[in-house]
């Protein structure tokens, strides 16, 4: 698929060329979202450090070989998506209920003049957490790809290495299914 050079892309193909301040500026610009997508989808925190680092060693790795065939954020969750699903294939350990505890604690909840705001944004925010995580491992990646990164549906697809259709409909039972949790 052409897609047109992005500023990350250039970001990329600079750093292929060995501009090493262009990875620093991708660094800086995506590190956090890669993070939580893995925190998110790994539910440990040891593994979502491991997976982080080996992502970007990934990126690292291909920078000679990379050419703008998808966005930046797609072909960089692809690579974090692959490297998440070997890791299930190991059976890692999923978080502890501790580590799930910790690793809530750490969301921003925007701070409002009244504690029952700030009580109902957290419980709002709690529910849909324990929601997403009783999802199925792939409509649960759906909805975070969806949710956190604001992937389409294609790209959820690229991402994942399946078919739209498939990716479109993990991604509409899993909605169905967090409205019906939340409903109750």
């Amino acid at each position: 698929m052409d897609v047109a050079v992005d500023d990350d892309a250039r970001l990329m193909l600079a750093y292929a060329r060995g501009d090493v301040s262009a990875f620093d500026a991708l660094y800086a610009r995506h590190r956090g979202t890669l993070y939580r997508f893995l925190l998110r989808a790994a539910r440990d925190p040891r593994l979502a450090e491991e997976l982080f680092q080996e992502t970007w060693s990934r990126v690292v790795a291909a920078r000679a070989r990379y050419a703008p065939q998808a966005k930046f954020t797609t072909w960089l969750l692809q690579i974090a998506h692959n490297l998440l699903i070997d890791a299930h294939r190991r059976k890692r350990p999923l978080a502890t209920g501790e580590e799930a505890e910790g690793a809530l604690a750490n969301i921003s909840i925007p701070e409002r003049e009244q504690p029952e705001h700030v009580l109902s944004e957290f419980e709002r925010r709690r529910r849909l957490q324990l929601a997403i995580e009783q999802l199925p491992e792939e409509q649960r990646t759906a909805v975070l790809l969806r949710l956190e990164n604001d992937l389409s549906v294609e790209e959820i697809a690229e991402v994942t290495g399946v078919g739209r259709e498939t990716a479109k409909s993990r991604l509409r039972y899993a909605m169905n299914r967090l409205r019906e949790q939340l409903a109750e």
